[in-house]
């Protein structure tokens, strides 16, 4: 009986808890412009009870009648609600701060926004959903002032190269990336998986020493939050891809007539004697250009209790080329874990771990022979196929590297794979509110596989002939790891003085190895059959490579942080670097930085100024390392190739390479800046502004001349690396942003940025004042230099002044036979710039210059009611490319400008004539210097979500359907394929060897959420 009445006791209370209990619904908006808030947070005080906001802000929780709610989110106040009787609570967040309030992460730590006194800018989650790029970089170009990406190629995979405040080096110029605490590769990463991406643009970046002075990029991925129920997002796409533009060529009748022009001029037999039925002929654009789909899809698991959040990821991506089919092709798959776990009150864990596997398939592009210089300069009177089916071989008068482009894709084997498994792992020790340790270690390890096949095959005559089938191989091994162990002490006396002390050390350890070799005679002349171990053929120059390395860096560092009231903002770094990749004497370098800030809103003196929301004044001035060079070049080493007779014989060998100097240093970059930034009319307006300037010191120049009696002649020698450049870049950024409300349902955002750049080189004591790099046309002097008092790469050639109209302009002006050829009227008249009365190298001169003087950006995004709407465009200015896709033969085919060639007296000022006749026309002159400023329409995206009442129905959260087109439209003179594009090298980024254009994407895709 006493069980019965005690069931029956439960019950009842049990019931009564049940009937308190009240199921809470409501939305979440901003205070700044009525926007919904999604991810915010939602948690039933004092218990783990808790879940997210949905995409459009809404929440559902049960919560009893005595409960209060706390609603929270990164940026904005934290609000706290008693429920009571209430079935709808919806909340309005206040942005009292507008972000000044959010965390920001500067480098073993973190800062609010509103105490940051360095040049930093930050890019969230929502920005990147907007610009879907494939590779995380795209998502920097236009939207961060001060950045530049560029890219090598619009090929499947190909890289992309960041550059922050201009070219600072003639080596490697890239930031370094740091995930979630280690130094790793946007490439390794889905850009659904990043929560942030900040940028380090100035002297704050002196906390990261040596590897600071091309900038930071500090990316922090995706993890779930704390009492949160498990939440899923599935993200997929499909999108179509096209050229986004083809070149204009002249079609078979043009040609023929133009061609018959050129062997009348000489006095030669037309080659063309009937043209009436050649009509249009081959276009070999759009034989070789074709639309190629792209797959993305991603799927993602997230949540967290009181102790624990963690997430999951997975994403899918498979690219094929626009170019070359199936022989071009991009794809990646990444596999993500995130997990937190509160190990006790005072002990915490982290952990981030990736996995990413990538596989490609590439086209010879990009320079003399490619792919697309063949379609360009393969004439349209020849077909593709002969009757028999096989492939058109172009004849010997086009030139030994001319081509059947298709042929050439079909003739092409290789691939690329690599997996690599990255993360870090972490313990947090808070031993007071004021005082705690962390403890990290981070990784990256993997291997690389690659193999090509050269087919026996002929061209008849070309330099692409094959008289044996070979297979290359190659395999690497590569791994690092970084361990930091620091500790902050973070507090305030006197309730006005705020002091956070970081003091820490870093290892890091970078080593690998590599095996490569060559095969001959594959079986069959397959590809099928490429594989080193089925070859038995043999050659007498060596054909197979072999290294490892083991590069390491221990590091010491310090950052000192003081406020006082908030208004005054002070904080010194130094660091303390030793790398091995450096002699004995000068393997430390000693870097420090201090910035200052002053928040003059706080003031009293701004107290009336109702308007203003938030000024502060800011500067930084600092030095930074880099040791971005080949190591051991403090050593002598045996890789230079030398012949020795023994026993009678000549026996191939090994010799000194580069002569050793054991005095080699750091590379080092003075960076000063001072910055504004702004709040107005109640935090709609964002204003940032900064000037800097950036002078890098002690640049490494290779190949330093020697006295001719240590002897450099042999293959491989070369002189030493030397510290003798420097490099200054000078500019100003300015950034603004407006969010703004029409009516109740339409909210807009305008994000504009842009960044001024002027680029010197102040310093080049190799003996001569310059380096020259590059290649223009065939055996032409190097095209580009990095000189004193000129831009990093400047073109230098000849200047022109318009064509010789008749004899008399020719006799009139100073001989060009110098050059290869007499003048007559048509031809380019060069600018006899040392006035000495003949044309020649020595008339040389600086003209053009690769790098922009304004890049901009402008973003738009649009919300009314459940339609969403961004476009994103980019420009650059002042960028000059020097055009090299053009094979110099007159049998060859030509851009359709040629139409307007000089046929006579007054015909034309700009466009030679045309002859197979000897001229100077094709010597490197700024007639093949275009300026190649753009504006590019980078993405443009419209989307839809449905309503939640046919959400709820079928038991979802959220779900979207968007379309976007990405590349939609580049407006531009430029006559190349993409005046965007950068083979990345500082010298010699500007010359365009005929760049695969990047793809015009027509993208449709969901998000759906669980």
């Amino acid at each position: 009986m006493k069980k019965t009445v005690v069931l029956i006791v439960m019950a009842l209370f049990c019931l009564q808890a049940f009937a308190q209990n009240n199921a809470i619904t409501g939305i979440v908006t901003s205070g700044e412009d009525g926007t919904p808030i999604p991810f915010a947070s939602v948690v039933v005080k004092g218990t783990t009870v808790g879940t997210s906001t949905d995409f459009d802000g809404k929440y559902s929780i049960e919560a009893q009648k005595d409960a209060t709610l706390v609603f929270s989110m990164i940026g904005f106040a934290t609000q706290e609600i008693f429920v009571g009787d209430q079935t709808v609570v919806n909340v309005i967040l206040m942005t009292e701060t507008t972000g000044l309030e959010e965390v920001v992460v500067v480098g073993y730590g973190t800062q609010k926004k509103r105490d940051v006194t360095g040049a930093v800018t930050v890019l969230g989650a929502k920005t990147i959903e907007e610009i879907k790029p494939v590779r995380a970089e795209q998502a920097l170009q236009g939207t961060t002032s001060g950045v530049v990406v560029s890219s090598s190629s619009g090929a499947p995979g190909a890289g992309l190269d960041i550059r922050i405040r201009g070219i600072s080096t003639n080596g490697d110029a890239s930031p370094v990336v740091i995930i979630d605490g280690y130094e790793g590769s946007l490439e390794t990463l889905s850009p659904d998986d990043i929560e942030s991406i900040t940028v380090l643009k100035d002297a704050q970046a002196a906390i990261y020493g040596t590897v600071g002075a091309n900038g930071v990029v500090l990316v922090t991925t995706k993890t779930g939050r704390k009492n949160t129920a498990p939440a899923i997002r599935f993200n997929s796409s499909v999108g179509i891809q096209e050229t986004s533009r083809k070149l204009p060529v002249l079609n078979a009748t043009e040609y023929a007539v133009l061609l018959n022009e050129a062997y009348a001029a000489n006095g030669e037999d037309l080659p063309f004697t009937n043209i009436s039925n050649l009509g249009k002929g081959t276009n070999w654009q759009n034989e070789v250009f074709s639309t190629a789909p792209i797959y993305k899809n991603d799927v993602s698991l997230s949540g967290g209790s009181d102790n624990v959040v963690y997430s999951l990821s997975a994403s899918d991506l498979d690219q094929k080329g626009i170019v070359g089919k199936d022989k071009s092709g991009y794809k990646r798959n990444t596999a993500r874990m995130n997990l937190g776990i509160d190990l006790s009150d005072k002990l915490k864990f982290k952990s981030s771990v990736i996995y990413t596997f990538l596989r490609r398939r590439s086209i010879n592009e990009n320079g003399l022979g490619s792919v697309l210089f063949n379609a360009l300069n393969m004439p349209s009177t020849m077909p593709v196929y002969n009757e028999d089916g096989s492939f058109f071989l172009a004849p010997n008068s086009l030139g030994n590297e001319v081509i059947n482009p298709l042929a050439q894709i079909d003739n092409t084997y290789n691939i690329y794979k690599s997996n690599r498994l990255s993360g870090s792992f972490s313990m947090e020790y808070t031993y007071s509110p004021q005082l705690k340790a962390t403890a990290r270690i981070g990784f990256n390890t993997g291997s690389s596989k690659e193999k090509s096949f050269a087919k026996e095959i002929s061209y008849g005559g070309k330099v692409f002939d094959n008289a044996r089938s070979s297979v290359f191989q190659a395999r690497d091994n590569f791994n690092d790891y970084t361990f930091d162990a620091f500790v902050t002490y973070d507090n305030t006396f006197l309730e006005k003085h705020h002091v956070t002390a970081t003091v820490g050390t870093t290892v890091y350890k970078n080593w690998g190895d590599h095996l490569d070799a060559t095969g001959f005679d594959v079986p069959n002349n397959s590809w099928e059959f490429a594989d080193i171990s089925l070859t038995e053929g043999t050659s007498e120059a060596k054909t197979n490579n072999s290294w490892d390395y083991d590069d390491r860096r221990l590091s010491y560092f310090a950052r000192l942080q003081y406020d006082y009231e908030g208004k005054y903002l002070l904080s010194g770094m130094f660091r303390r670097d030793a790398s091995t990749k450096f002699g004995p004497d000068e393997s430390v370098g000693y870097f420090n930085s201090a910035t200052a800030g002053w928040v003059i809103s706080d003031e009293d003196f701004m107290s009336d100024l109702d308007f203003i929301d938030f000024i502060k004044l800011r500067a930084s001035y600092g030095f930074l390392g880099s040791d971005k060079i080949d190591p051991n070049k403090f050593l002598s080493l045996m890789d230079g190739e030398a012949t020795y007779i023994f026993n009678g014989q000549l026996v191939n060998g090994r010799a000194i390479g580069a002569l050793p100097n054991n005095t080699i240093k750091w590379e080092e970059s003075e960076q000063f800046d001072i910055g504004l930034d702004v709040k107005l009319l109640n935090n709609k307006i964002d204003i940032n502004a900064d000037y800097f300037v950036k002078t890098t010191n002690d640049l490494l120049v290779a190949g330093v001349p020697v006295s001719g009696i240590l002897g450099v002649s042999g293959a491989g020698a070369a002189g030493p690396t030397i510290n003798a450049g420097e490099v200054r870049n000078r500019g100003f950024e300015f950034a603004l942003g407006y969010r703004g409300k029409i009516g109740e349902d339409l909210v807009f955002k305008v994000n504009y940025n842009m960044t001024t750049l002027n680029n010197e080189v102040t310093k080049v004591n190799n003996g001569t004042g310059f380096i020259e790099a590059g290649e223009f046309s065939v055996g032409q002097p190097s095209p580009t230099r990095m000189a004193v008092g000129q831009p990093i790469g400047s073109f230098f050639g000849y200047k022109t002044d318009g064509l010789f109209q008749n004899m008399a302009e020719v006799n009139a002006h100073p001989s060009q036979i110098a050059l290869g050829a007499e003048a007559q009227p048509g031809d380019l008249r060069y600018v006899d710039t040392n006035n000495d009365g003949v044309i020649n190298a020595d008339d040389r001169t600086y003209i053009g210059n690769p790098i922009p003087d304004v890049t901009m950006g402008l973003n738009l995004s649009i919300n009314y009611k459940n339609f969403d709407f961004s476009a994103y465009a980019y420009a650059s200015l002042g960028n000059d490319k020097l055009r090299n896709y053009e094979r110099s033969n007159v049998n060859v085919n030509k851009l359709s400008t040629n139409l307007e060639r000089w046929t006579g007296e007054g015909t034309s000022n700009s466009v030679p004539r045309l002859t197979t006749g000897a001229t100077a026309n094709q010597v490197i002159s700024d007639y093949y210097v275009e300026d190649a400023s753009f504006l590019r329409i980078q993405n443009v995206q419209l989307g839809y979500t449905l309503p939640e009442n046919i959400t709820s129905k079928l038991k979802i959260e959220k779900l979207r359907f968007y379309g976007s087109v990405s590349n939609l439209y580049t407006f531009t003179d430029y006559t190349g394929y993409d005046p965007a594009a950068s083979n990345g090298d500082p010298i010699t980024s500007g010359i365009d060897y005929g760049f695969y254009p990047a793809a015009r994407t027509f993208t449709f895709g969901l998000n759906l959420n669980f």
